[in-house]
């Protein structure tokens, strides 16, 4: 993992701490999803909402198969979550964006916890596969 994505990564958990803790946990995750693209946009960092994501079976392309809540600076893919917690099916919902969308880095934040730490997780993809 290169020091740029590294430090892109510190970024945007920065600015999700920073609507964490001016929002609070109990807020709708698509209002996070719009406070933190404001946040990003307000510290100069690019971002996308709502990013369609492509699928392929067998000849079949389905244009809208997947949404990426944001995708920054097009390097990573951050899936926001409003749950009790973090469940397997989440890092796998990830994983596979990161596959398909064949970018190296992705963030999980569930922002509906006390304190915002303890709703992080950083995945990495090998995009050898």
């Amino acid at each position: 993992m290169n020091e740029g994505l590294n430090l892109l990564s510190e970024q945007v958990i920065g600015a999700a701490i920073e609507v964490h803790r001016e929002l609070g946990p109990g807020v709708l995750e698509h209002s996070y999803e719009a406070s933190l693209h404001h946040e990003l946009s307000l510290r100069g960092i690019s971002s996308v909402r709502q990013l369609l994501l492509p699928l392929t079976y067998k000849g079949l392309i389905i244009p809208d198969a997947y949404r990426i809540d944001l995708l920054v600076e097009d390097k990573i893919v951050v899936e926001l979550k409003t749950g009790e917690a973090l469940k397997p099916v989440h890092s796998a919902q990830l994983l596979t964006y990161l596959r398909m969308s064949r970018k190296p880095l992705g963030l999980l934040i569930n922002f509906h916890v006390p304190l915002l730490r303890d709703g992080l997780k950083r995945l990495v993809h090998n995009l050898t596969d």
